[in-house]
């Protein structure tokens, strides 16, 4: 099994949504994510959590960070493909035209691998 990181981008206006809900509003969107915990079952490695105050970091200092990344979940699966599955009709896609969600596989170290280094 292979593990994929999932990361969910959203214009700040969503962000901004959120902080400002209700708390009726805030249990349904809580419901939301609850729910497909549920179905995802074993596979979800890491429920994650929202994502903010982003930093770059160069040889020249450390900068805000705008970015539309606003959370991540941790999934196990098989193949990249039934990682997309799992997120394919994911609530986090209705919420704005422009909601997105980016699935990255951990790729393996070479040299880990090979046992050159622990």
């Amino acid at each position: 099994m292979a593990r994929f990181i999932v990361l969910y981008r959203a214009p700040q206006e969503v962000a901004e949504r959120f902080a400002t809900a209700t708390p009726e509003e805030a249990q349904a969107g809580v419901q939301l994510w609850t729910d497909w915990f549920a179905r995802l079952g074993p596979a979800l490695v890491d429920p994650g959590r929202p994502l903010g105050n982003a930093k770059t970091v160069t040889r020249d200092g450390t900068m805000a960070a705008p970015t539309e990344v606003i959370g991540m979940t941790i999934l196990q699966a098989d193949t990249m493909d039934d990682a997309l599955e799992m997120v394919r009709d994911h609530h986090h896609l209705q919420w704005a035209d422009s909601c997105a969600i980016t699935v990255l596989e951990e790729l393996p170290i070479p040299e880990v691998e090979a046992g050159i280094v622990s």
